[in-house]
């Protein structure tokens, strides 16, 4: 029963980590700003920076079931 709450967050993480990975490669691929008001490369720096956390909570997560 403890593993409930691990799957969950993994899950969450996962899916807000891909889910961040592919809007940033799209917003780049079409040319487009990352985030209002900063530079392009910092946003998607930032941006890469966080889906990449998430994806690594994810897999943190999923090895504590």
């Amino acid at each position: 029963m403890e593993s409930g709450p691990a799957v969950f967050a993994g899950s969450v993480f996962a899916l807000f980590g891909a889910g961040l990975l592919v809007w940033t490669a799209a917003r780049l691929r079409h040319r487009e700003p990352v985030a209002d008001g900063m530079s392009p490369a910092a946003s998607a720096m930032v941006a890469s920076f966080a889906g990449t956390a998430a994806l690594l909570l994810a897999v943190w997560c999923f090895t504590r079931i």
